[in-house]
């Protein structure tokens, strides 16, 4: 009776082991042969309890104990065996290989993308957008608080971040767990829009969950042996949360040579699962491969192209990627970018590479220029009057030329302006208040210092009418004139395909265009622009180049 209670009492404590550190029942997985061995070692010292072995005579003379001890070495010496065979000291060409860049032409494959596809948000200012809009749901903010996931996603074409709600803390999923999680954050980062999706069905699973519904124990508990990296929460493109789980795989000996072989998506108000090779993964899913992961296995191919003593010594040939990555949507995935460098810390970069985060697809750009860093200290030296910080850049394609985009964010983190910084000249900087206006500065400083030919300021849509409407405003110190046009000889040029011509807002800085001020409701007027909403920027007044002046004002009877 008594040997029964004992092996339910080591059971018990093994479940309890398990249940609270959750590894997973594989050979590639460290934690479990450390789970393994615990087991070992406490039953070892059960077993010495029970038959009171005190001294190491005792010990030495009984041959459980013997037997026991050598399984313990054993485990140690596989573990550590097994560590030195899987790393890069030996096996370096094999990591090397792990992925294989694909060079690619800049101008072809970066188009010049819209606006509305450019993320003008890091995951910071993302946070402070999410936490301001919980603080405003006065229903919700005393018992749930925002996620810090933040993941960035492309949704139905468009760039966003999405993180669940959490209980905000123990008591309230006490008091709320039954109910679930009501809603969801999703953030437009071209448009800086902020919504909390409340759901018909309230999320069940998650990581703020305790218990059976936490979902790292939801999972292990239905994939045993599967080794999870890190988790992402996503929406397709109906608005469903998923959980995306991210399956490792070892590609060199026991615990080396990581990628991802298998994804589950995981329902999070159902906790229904599907589970998929990493090439019938899903198009709508974008973040199967972590950031962490593509950057360390694109270092792994720079540093060791010449054995692994020569990344440690010699170093000859070696690259690395830069401090920092962003993130690019392109062909409705999300990629990862960041330049690579030299290891001699020359602040120059040689290229960058993007890499996709649902296939692993590597692409190299070779492309010298300025470091990220190098290229922030530029833009922030514009307006350090004002002591704005400068995220970290997207490289952006800017009349063929790669650019490095960014926004400037004030002390509180609140995005204030942007600027474009020239990869190649870095001291090329153009600052604006929208990202219209920032654009036709650096094309302006373009043509100006004769980096693109051909380069102009003046957008080729152009709309003639009546004024309907003018309003002025003054922001940050400069005026404004904001016009409607109309009229039943209102006539729009330039326009693709699929735009439509309704009445535009027109932004008229005065700085710019000093002339307006002599216009007034019925007049006739020729403005280029770009078509934005709901203001579109203008680019020139009249038919004639911005540099010839305007055209003669019409007065209409």
């Amino acid at each position: 009776m008594k040997k029964i209670a004992a092996g339910l009492g080591i059971l018990l404590l093994a479940f309890v082991y398990y249940y609270i550190t959750l590894p997973a029942i594989n050979i590639h997985e460290s934690g479990f042969w450390f789970f393994l061995g615990t087991v070992v070692v406490l039953l070892l010292v059960i077993y010495a309890v029970r038959k009171r072995l005190r001294s190491p005579q005792e010990i030495k003379s009984s041959k459980v104990m013997k037997a026991g001890l050598f399984l313990v070495l054993a485990i140690i010496v596989v573990y550590g065996v097994g560590t030195l065979l899987s790393s890069p000291i030996v096996n370096a060409k094999k990591y090397q290989q792990l992925v294989t860049p694909e060079e690619r032409d800049f101008t072809e494959d970066i188009k010049e993308i819209s606006y509305d596809q450019i993320p003008l948000l890091d995951k910071e200012s993302a946070e402070l957008l999410g936490n301001r809009k919980m603080g405003s749901m006065v229903d919700m903010v005393s018992q749930f608080e925002v996620s810090s996931l933040y993941s960035q996603i492309n949704y139905q074409g468009q760039p966003y971040r999405v993180t669940p709600l959490v209980y905000a803390s123990g008591i309230k999923w006490l008091t709320n767990q039954k109910e679930g999680i009501p809603a969801y954050i999703r953030i437009d980062m071209a448009t800086q829009n902020t919504e909390l999706v409340k759901l018909d069905k309230p999320i069940k699973y998650s990581e703020s969950e305790y218990f059976n519904r936490n979902i790292y124990r939801h999972l292990r508990f239905k994939y045993p042996a599967y080794m999870f990296d890190q988790l992402s929460f996503e929406i397709d493109d109906e608005g469903t949360p998923y959980w995306i789980c991210p399956v490792k795989k070892f590609n060199i000996g026991l615990f080396g040579g990581q990628t991802i072989g298998r994804v589950v998506l995981c329902n999070a108000q159902t906790g229904e699962t599907k589970d998929y090779k990493i090439e019938d993964c899903p198009q709508w899913v974008d973040r199967a491969y972590p950031a962490d992961l593509l950057l360390e296995l694109y270092n792994y191919h720079g540093m060791l192209k010449n054995g692994f003593l020569n990344s440690v010594l010699g170093q000859k040939g070696c690259l690395k990627t830069t401090d920092g990555n962003n993130y690019l949507a392109l062909d409705d995935d999300v990629w990862v970018y960041t330049g690579v460098t030299s290891v001699s810390g020359d602040k120059s970069n040689v290229g960058f590479v993007l890499m996709n985060q649902r296939t692993m697809e590597t692409r190299y750009y070779v492309c010298d220029g300025a470091q990220e860093r190098s290229a922030m200290d530029s833009a922030e030296g514009q307006v350090q009057n004002l002591k704005y910080q400068a995220a970290f850049p997207l490289l952006l394609n800017i009349s063929d030329q790669p650019t490095y985009f960014m926004a400037l964010k004030d002390g509180a983190g609140l995005v204030k302006k942007y600027a474009m910084v020239n990869v190649q000249k870095y001291q090329t900087v153009a600052i604006g208040d929208t990202v219209a206006e920032c654009e036709k500065n650096y094309e302006k400083l373009l043509a100006d210092n004769g980096i693109a030919s051909g380069v102009g300021t003046e957008s080729d849509i152009s709309m003639t009418g009546t004024i309907e409407k003018m309003a002025q405003a003054v922001i940050e110190g400069n005026s404004h004139f904001y016009i409607t046009l109309g009229g039943e000889n209102a006539e729009v040029k330039g326009l693709e395909a699929g735009q439509t011509a309704q009445k535009f807002i027109f932004d008229i800085p005065v700085t710019e265009y000093p002339e307006i001020v002599g216009y007034d409701v019925g007049d006739s007027l020729t403005v280029h622009f770009i078509p934005e909403e709901p203001i579109s920027t203008v680019t020139a007044l009249g038919d004639k180049k911005p540099e010839t002046g305007v055209d003669k004002k019409e007065t209409t009877e």
